[in-house]
């Protein structure tokens, strides 16, 4: 009965319009929107990836081999599977323009192609030929096409000269659209394409030598996907054999998209939080101003339950208004927007209306609603009938009765176990999560200490009225203190944190790393040039090192005689294929924390040192045993140490060393770091190219501004999320400010009463909103910087030093901001008639 009465209530209520919930639909209609925006993005890259995702992989299916072709017997099953075959190869080397110390250099990412590519896509080139043609070259040369980058940065155009190894290209035209480029994933120079048949006799194809090789195929219309990937990998399984099909064309791009599209959800999480705040100012602003309302009830018999299901009824219908709206924003913004996202995004995207997202939004959304709104709407429980009548919020208890905050806690916890659903990534949500909970803990400390140290500073500002009241009115009754504080606070800390991740991450790459990282990265060295190579770099005063190990790479297929994917999941080391070397003494600078090296002379069953750390991540343990494939042979080894390995450095570190006697006699090249003086660098570079034309060098400086790029990409979007969650914590101070002008309407009547000129009555206005202002600011650098030092700390791993500028940016923008919001909203108290105002008082 109680229920049917409070709806009527609620509905006589919702008739009086939505005065005083305007903050309240805002913050709830951003954080949604935010959410679903978002996941709508993601939704929409992740169906063209999944559209177009034949063209992406290049076929319908594909075969990989890692530094080999495939054999004629594996050839021949790939045709017997498919309509169409294409072999791709892909690998790194160098290009050449000019001869001598004139000569540029460009590191290239060449793929090599035969005249069945590309199956699916068109190949667009400029000038405006078909592809055949273009590498067809010339009588006297073999042609190619190169990314317009590299043939700007080299400084050619079509019709001229470029060496690959040795061997001389003519360059017939710049890509203009590669249709299989996205499913290569990130890659450390422009593309150089050419056929395989004219790399014949330079050495970059060479057995050991660092290649893929990839069989596109078409296949026939009704294949089962899912049963010849599983024929391919039985019959092939000891060969080496990568298969991947069209429902995941771009592996990388798709686990990329995936992981960012969850972490900027939990940014959007962090603007929801910020928008709770303002959802519950505005929830016991609200009943604050129906203390005649509720007291009537009360007094005429209506019972606590009615009372708390009336404003639970109209604010639940408030609630799903925001919700609804926000869903409506976060799918048709992006649809909106479709054109200037998609020309910003380097991967396919299908804009349209994805219920995914909404529906993960919409939880997110009402999950915020109740557990925002449940502790105002609870206090009022709390509440007699006689004291709702002289002031309702300040005479409630600070904690509700148990039931209600064991309902909160419940609804918190439905909250994060949803986000951990969601996002797939336990960790990050948590310490989101944690982060979050932190930060808020930390403000609400902040605002209580604020308040305190302003009740007790009143008596010390005598002779100074302006300052004396607006110290009197921060530590006052009202909670204008903790909503500025709580709502600015965490909105300047989630930005403070990012500023600090993102800070601190740039410094790692752009600055430690080039001071502790080698000049070059040296690969394909083969076997017979190692002494040569070793001779004319020990001779050059401007190199200080050098280190060098043999390299082969192979693919884990299995732990202990077990799928690797059945023991080790998704992690790095067993997805696709990874560096290995050979070693029979202790390498210098090696630490082995677990387990013995093998003797310097032995010769029996393979033994593998593996990296501690990632055997931790994976669960391994000495004498556990690893398979690993090389060049289609595996290769099963026993686990008889565990050592460091830093990969922090950029130097040369290997996941897997074995011992010699199990990989020497197998093809493979060197690999090599050389650390040399900056100014002589290019020399340096010059001299080994000329000496051996074959050998690729991979310049770190060069590799740290791509991983620069992407990260201004990662970043822009991350500062984007964080705008956000700034803005809404923005509008929950406006809405504070704008539930503080009665309030402030009537002191200024009051103090205009007693005397004060409109002067010293607005400079006690600026000092408040400014002290205030200053406190978030300054306690966002405290929840920022400590959020930015556990991230980087605990999740990147990475050195922590705290950004001035960026945490002093901070504070100056939490003052300014709370000082804008502040004035805004004190031109009417000043303006307001004393008479007028203590008339209505009464």
């Amino acid at each position: 009965m109680s229920l049917k009465t409070a709806a009527k209530f609620a509905r006589r209520e919702l008739r009086g319009g939505i005065k005083g919930f305007r903050i309240f639909l805002a913050c709830l209609t951003l954080g949604v929107a935010a959410i679903a925006g978002v996941g709508s993005v993601k939704s929409a890259i992740q169906a063209g990836l999944s559209d177009q995702g034949a063209v992406l992989l290049g076929g319908d299916a594909e075969a990989q081999f890692t530094y080999r072709f495939a054999t004629d017997e594996e050839r021949a099953w790939l045709e017997s599977q498919s309509t169409a075959l294409s072999e791709v190869t892909d690998f790194r080397s160098m290009v050449v323009v000019g001869e001598g110390d004139t000569a540029e250099r460009g590191l290239t990412q060449v793929k090599s192609v035969d005249d069945a590519y590309p199956l699916l896509g068109d190949m667009v080139l400029s000038p405006d030929i078909p592809l055949p043609q273009a590498l067809n070259g010339t009588d006297a040369l073999p042609g190619a096409v190169m990314a317009p980058l590299l043939a700007d940065r080299l400084g050619i155009a079509p019709g001229d000269t470029f060496k690959l190894a040795d061997k001389d290209f003519h360059l017939s035209a710049v890509i203009e659209t590669e249709p299989d480029d996205t499913g290569g994933g990130f890659s450390l120079g422009p593309r150089t394409m050419v056929r395989t048949t004219d790399l014949i006799g330079t050495g970059l194809l060479e057995p050991g030598t660092l290649f893929e090789t990839e069989y596109r195929m078409l296949l026939p219309e009704g294949t089962d996907l899912d049963a010849i990937k599983a024929e391919a990998e039985d019959r092939y399984r000891d060969t080496g054999i990568r298969w991947r099909d069209s429902r995941n064309g771009a592996p990388g791009t798709a686990r990329f998209v995936d992981r960012m599209g969850a972490f900027l959800v939990l940014v959007g999480l962090s603007g929801l939080a910020v928008g709770g705040i303002g959802v519950s100012a505005a929830v016991r602003a609200y009943l604050s101003r129906k203390t005649s309302v509720i007291a009537t009830l009360r007094t005429l018999g209506a019972s606590r339950a009615t009372i708390f299901q009336t404003y639970f009824l109209q604010i639940g219908a408030l609630s799903l208004v925001g919700i609804v709206l926000g869903l409506i924003l976060g799918a048709l913004i992006p649809v909106v927007f479709s054109p200037l996202i998609t020309a910003s995004l380097p991967v396919p995207a299908m804009f349209g209306i994805h219920p995914a997202p909404l529906f993960e939004a919409a939880i997110y959304g009402v999950l915020a609603a109740l557990l925002f709104t449940l502790w105002p709407l609870a206090r009022t429980d709390e509440v007699r009938a006689a004291t709702l009548f002289r002031d309702a919020m300040a005479g409630a208890s600070l904690l509700p009765a148990p039931r209600y905050i064991l309902a909160t806690a419940v609804l918190l916890a439905i909250l994060v176990g949803t986000a951990i659903l969601f996002s797939g990534d336990a960790l990050i949500t948590l310490w989101t999560a944690g982060g979050l909970l932190g930060a808020l803990i930390i403000l609400g400390l902040a605002a209580m200490l604020i308040r305190f140290v302003a009740r007790k500073s009143v008596k010390a500002m005598r002779g100074r009225p302006a300052w004396r009241w607006a110290m009197g009115s921060i530590g006052g009754p009202r909670e204008e203190a903790a909503s500025v504080v709580l709502s600015l606070g965490l909105g300047l800390s989630v930005l403070a944190a990012i500023g600090q991740i993102d800070g601190n991450l740039r410094s790692a790459i752009n600055r430690d790393l080039p001071d502790v990282a080698p000049s070059y990265f040296f690969v394909d060295i083969q076997k017979d040039q190692m002494d040569d190579y070793l001779a004319i770099l020990n001779a050059d005063s401007a190199v200080s090192r050098i280190e060098s190990a043999p390299m082969l790479r192979g693919v884990v297929t299995e732990i202990n005689g077990i799928p690797a994917t059945e023991v080790a999941g998704d992690h790095w080391v067993i997805r696709g294929d990874r560096g290995v070397t050979y070693a029979n003494a202790l390498p210098d600078n090696t630490d082995v924390v677990a387990g013995e090296w093998w003797p310097l002379d032995y010769t029996g069953e393979p033994q593998v040192s593996f990296a501690a750390e990632e055997a931790a991540e994976i669960g391994l343990e000495l004498g556990d045993k690893i398979t690993v494939n090389i060049l289609g042979r595996d290769i099963t080894a026993t686990i008889t140490s565990f050592r460091e390995v830093d990969f922090s450095n950029a130097g040369m570190g290997f996941v897997m060393t074995l011992n010699a006697n199990a990989l020497q006699a197998a093809p493979h090249t060197f690999i090599s770091t050389v650390y040399a003086d900056p100014a002589e660098e290019a020399r340096v570079l010059r001299e080994v190219a000329s000496a051996f034309p074959n050998i690729t060098a991979i310049s770190v400086r060069d590799a740290i501004d791509r991983v620069s790029v992407l990260l201004d990409g990662v970043a822009g979007a991350v500062r984007w999320g964080a705008a956000a969650t700034l803005f809404t914590g923005f509008l929950v101070l406006i809405g504070a400010a704008a539930a503080g002008e009665q309030a402030r309407t009537y002191e200024a009547a009051i103090l205009k009463t007693l005397g004060a000129s409109r002067k010293r009555i607005l400079i006690s206005f600026t000092l408040r909103s400014a002290l205030l202002g200053a406190a978030a600011g300054a306690v966002a650098i405290v929840a920022g910087v400590l959020g930015g030092w556990a991230v980087s700390t605990f999740l990147m791993e990475t050195s922590f030093a705290v950004v001035w500028p960026s945490a002093f940016g901070i504070v100056l923008g939490g003052l300014l901001t709370t000082l804008l919001a502040g004035l805004f909203f004190a031109w009417r108290p000043l303006a307001a008639r004393p008479a007028q105002v203590l008339r209505a008082r009464e």
